[in-house]
Formats: structure tokens, sequence, C-alpha cells
């Protein structure tokens, strides 16, 4: 028995929309993550874009458990001597972009190389509930009620 490759000419690829409003961050970065690569999908190929599109709304209104809005920490490095910056989570989510936070958490669990930057030019974040999208009519996926720890209430 072979093991069926599938073609990039074959990949079907639909559209999907997730409201992000109380969802705690990790589950849904993990899930939107599937999402992108295809895996789960049964003719997933590792070395093919067999994923599909995904739209986050509401993305300032992403839940983190524990200390991690104050405590999680976002470096970058200006390039100068002694340049290193931070940044908490919580100055992004109440700064002018939002979204930064769910983008990176997603693309932190999508590999990096070629591949991985083509799956993640398949993933739009919004802050706000509304999308330029709907001309391809996404599908909502609920991710809220896959699971009860995926939501926060607080």
């Amino acid at each position: 028995m072979k093991t069926y490759s599938m073609k990039p000419a074959e990949v079907d690829k639909k559209w999907f929309v997730v409201d992000a409003n109380g969802m705690v961050l990790g589950r849904m970065a993990a899930e939107i993550a599937k999402i992108l690569r295809g895996k789960h999908k049964p003719g997933y190929t590792p070395h093919v874009d067999c994923g599909d599109n995904v739209i986050v709304i509401n993305a300032e209104k992403v839940k983190l458990t524990g200390n991690k809005l104050a405590d999680k920490r976002f470096y970058w490095h200006t390039g100068f001597p002694g340049g290193i910056k931070s940044r908490s989570a919580g100055e992004i989510l109440s700064g002018k972009n939002p979204e930064r936070v769910v983008q990176k958490a997603v693309e932190r669990m999508v590999p990096r190389g070629p591949l991985g930057r083509q799956q993640m030019s398949n993933l739009r974040v919004y802050a706000g509930g509304e999308h330029p999208h709907e001309a391809q009519q996404p599908a909502v996926l609920d991710l809220a009620s896959r699971n009860s720890k995926n939501v926060r209430s607080f």
C-alpha cells in the first residue's frame, strides 16, 4: 500500500473565522496553527501548504491565564550595543497593535522556514469585530465550545 501525498494543485482551501473574545490565547493559537498547517485534514502532507485560511476577530479581547499579562515579556534587539528592548503582553494588548500577541503566539507554533512563512500568510488577525473578507464566505469556527478550558470569563 502506498502513502498518499497531496499535490499543491489538489489542495482545497477553505476560510474560517474565529472569535477570540474571552478565549485563552495558547489554546486558541494551538488550534489555529493546526488548521493553518492542514493537520486537521485526512490528506495532510508535511511538505505542502494544505492548510486553510483563518480570520481572527476581537484579538484585543483575548485572555491570558495566571500572571502572564504582566510577566510575559516580548523581546527584540535594535541592532545597536545595549539595544535589547522588551514589552509585557499587557502593554501590547492595551497598545495600538493588540493583534500582534495573537500573531506571535500562532507564529511560534508554526515551523520556521519558507513553508511556515507561506502558511502564516493564510492568517489574518483583526483587533475589532469587523473584517473585510465577507466575499470569501468564511465558516464560523467555534473553538470555545470544544473544551470548557478554552474560555475564561474573568
